[in-house]
């Protein structure tokens, strides 16, 4: 077993040399194939009748020096719906300790609603706005677990 072992390498090596060498003596055959014909290219114009654009209409005028503005366009919009006013509700709540906003960010996460930090020399306030003044009202309730003192106030957009 250890003289099999011994010459397998040199003989794998010796089979793959012979098997490479009958390769590129195959691919490298001078088998004459003839006269080659040089490669011609061929072209030919087909003649496509070009799709009369609407825009074409505007550069044919009739009175010479006048154009027509092609970024003018003519919109109706149908409005006839009436629009309702809905009041939206400003909850602001005051907090100073960490450990307030890390509870009042799990409970705005639980009740699902969204919510802007403002932050400015006073402190920092929570402001959530919101349609329904249930769920603020609820929410104010659970954050005086916390000892957190909120306010909701209807919110005026200011301009």
């Amino acid at each position: 077993m250890q003289k099999l072992l011994k010459w397998f390498a040199p003989l794998l090596a010796l089979a793959v040399s012979i098997f490479l060498i009958f390769f590129l003596i195959s691919i490298n055959s001078n088998v004459d194939l003839g006269e080659g014909k040089p490669l011609e290219l061929k072209s030919s114009v087909k003649n496509i009748k070009p799709e009369k654009m609407w825009l074409e209409h505007f550069s044919n005028t009739q009175r010479e020096g006048f154009s027509f503005p092609v970024n003018e366009v003519f919109i109706k919009v149908d409005l006839d719906e009436k629009i309702t006013k809905t009041i939206t509700y400003k909850l602001s709540a005051a907090l100073l300790d960490p450990y307030q906003i890390f509870c009042l960010k799990e409970e705005l996460a639980r009740h699902k609603l969204k919510y802007y930090l403002k932050q400015d020399k006073k402190g920092m306030e929570l402001l959530i706005y919101s349609h329904s003044v249930n769920k603020l009202n609820n929410l104010v309730k659970v954050l005086k677990n916390y000892k957190i003192k909120a306010a909701i106030k209807p919110y005026k957009e200011e301009y």
